[in-house]
This record gives structure tokens, C-alpha cells and sequence, in this order.
């Protein structure tokens, strides 16, 4: 990245809040309260990103209405019965609260829902940290760049000033393909070797990873 950037775009799950699992078990127990075949869990997550729509499509493809409609309702009620209890990585509020002294603008862009965002920024307190945000239920999800290109829009900066950070190949191919820089996260819902096919600007292992990467970089 040549240019200090002016924008730093989050997904959520995965990246933010550390939920891999969580979802990876709901999807799983999902598919078993249906009769259907279980995913493993690295099939499971790599759908993490998507919206729910797209997840299930890739992990049951060629239910009909009936059926998908009842796995989507099986899987947010697994999901639902842990999601109070998740929270932000270890060391992440720490790295929001040096973005907000920095005064450089965030935002989110996620496969989640409006109501699922806005109940997981209630319980871990962070709506305060984001200027704004686009969930998979408001706009096409990704890897369509376009939840880039909105927040962008809205906020009045250049997508190429944008930098979006995330853990699967969704969120690269989102940002690339939306002009923006994209850091990848290597310790959420895809490996390495995953995120090397996607050919992010740079990986970082950790949120301490990260915290210092993005010190370099915007205090240059």
C-alpha cells in the first residue's frame, strides 16, 4: 500500500469477533436436525462471509423453497443460543481505540444481517467505533464489491483509499474487485494457503500483528 489509507473497512465474524466455530457447529447441527449430510468443518467455513442465502446454497445445493427455508431457520437457532456470548478478539478493542484517537474513519462490511449486526455490536459495545456499515441483507453480498463501493460512496472517500480487512477469500475478492486494498487475517474461518489464492496485499497472523502493521502504516 503506497498511500496512507483514509478508510478502514472491518468484516465481522471471524475477523472482529472471534465466532468461526460458532457458526462452523450451527451449520453443522443444522444440516444433522434435517437429515442432511454434515459438512466438515473446513466446508462449513469456508461459507462464513457469504450471506446466509449464498452459505446455505454452497453447503446443501438443490434444496427446494421448504427445505432451505427450514435449514436457514435450524441454523439461526443454533447460532442464536451462543451468539450473546461472543466477543471481540483478544487485543481488538485495543486496536479500536488507537484507530479512534488516529481519527481515521471505520466501517463494517459483513454476510451478516442488519438485525444480526447491529444485536452483535449491542453486546460487545463497538457501534460507537464504526461511521457506518452493509450487511449482506442490504446490498449484493460478497465478493460483489459493491458493500465497498456504498460505504465508500457515503463517506465520500475513494475505494482505492479504502483498506479492507478480513479472513476469508470473500472479503479479498470483495475488496479487490471494488479498487480497494485488502489485508488478510489468517486467523479466522480461512488457512493461509486459502488466503494466498485470493493474492491479498499483505497477511497478518494476529490482532497484535495487525495493531503493529497498521501503526507502520498509518503513522508514516
Amino acid at each position: 500500500m503506497n498511500k496512507t489509507p483514509e478508510l478502514i473497512i472491518f468484516d465481522w465474524d471471524g475477523t472482529v469477533v472471534d465466532s468461526t466455530q460458532t457458526i462452523v457447529a450451527a451449520i453443522q447441527q443444522a444440516c444433522q436436525d434435517l437429515g442432511l449430510a454434515v459438512p466438515n468443518s473446513e466446508a462449513a467455513s469456508y461459507v462464513i462471509g457469504l450471506g446466509l442465502h449464498d452459505a446455505l446454497n454452497h453447503i446443501a445445493p438443490g434444496l427446494d423453497a421448504d427445505k432451505k427455508a427450514a435449514l436457514g431457520e435450524r441454523f439461526r437457532h443454533h447460532y442464536l443460543m451462543r451468539d450473546q456470548y461472543l466477543r471481540p478478539f483478544p487485543g481488538m478493542m485495543e486496536l479500536f481505540l488507537w484507530l479512534k484517537d488516529a481519527a481515521l474513519p471505520l466501517a463494517v462490511a459483513t454476510g451478516k444481517s442488519r438485525k444480526g449486526l447491529d444485536r452483535a455490536m449491542e453486546t460487545t459495545q463497538t457501534a460507537h467505533f464504526f461511521k457506518t456499515s452493509r450487511c449482506a441483507d442490504e446490498t449484493d453480498p460478497k465478493p460483489a464489491p459493491t458493500m465497498v463501493h456504498e460505504i465508500c460512496a457515503e463517506l465520500e472517500i475513494a475505494p482505492d483509499r479504502a483498506l479492507v480487512v478480513g479472513d476469508t477469500t470473500h472479503d479479498i475478492f470483495m475488496a479487490k474487485s471494488a479498487g480497494a486494498t485488502a489485508l488478510a487475517v489468517t486467523y479466522g474461518a480461512h488457512d493461509l494457503v486459502q488466503l494466498k489464492t485470493a493474492e491479498p496485499f499483505h497477511f497478518v497472523n494476529t490482532v497484535s500483528e495487525l495493531h503493529t502493521w497498521m501503526k507502520k502504516w498509518i503513522t508514516q
